[in-house]
């Protein structure tokens, strides 16, 4: 039971990463490449304070880490293996997306 629990864990952590656009944003530009806060800051055109909080929670849940690098940190996700679960989720959701049996998804909220 407690390998169950923590797989519901991982992926409540996981859901909470994504269930915010800014982090959704932050999480692509990194599966693409590291990067340093003033650069993602100006890249996805958010302010640097904004930005700080959303890599605090994506940190938290375990999903990126920061490198010291001198005075400087880089983010990166924690595991490159993150970077491809993103690509197969983003791409299962736009193929379900595409091919909605539900004409009717639109006005009844569901699907």
């Amino acid at each position: 039971m407690l390998s169950i629990a923590t797989d519901i864990d991982a992926l409540a952590r996981f859901g909470r990463a994504l269930a915010d656009p800014i982090r959704c944003r932050i999480l692509l530009a990194l599966s693409k490449a590291p990067a340093h806060p003033a650069d993602l800051a100006e890249q996805l055109e958010i302010s640097r304070t904004r930005l700080s909080n959303h890599l605090a929670c994506l940190r938290d849940c375990g999903i990126v880490v920061a490198v010291p690098e001198g005075r400087r940190v880089r983010y990166e996700l924690a595991d490159p293996r993150l970077g491809h679960a993103l690509d197969d989720l983003r791409g299962a959701v736009l193929a379900v997306e595409a091919d909605r049996t539900c004409l009717e998804a639109d006005q009844k909220g569901c699907c």
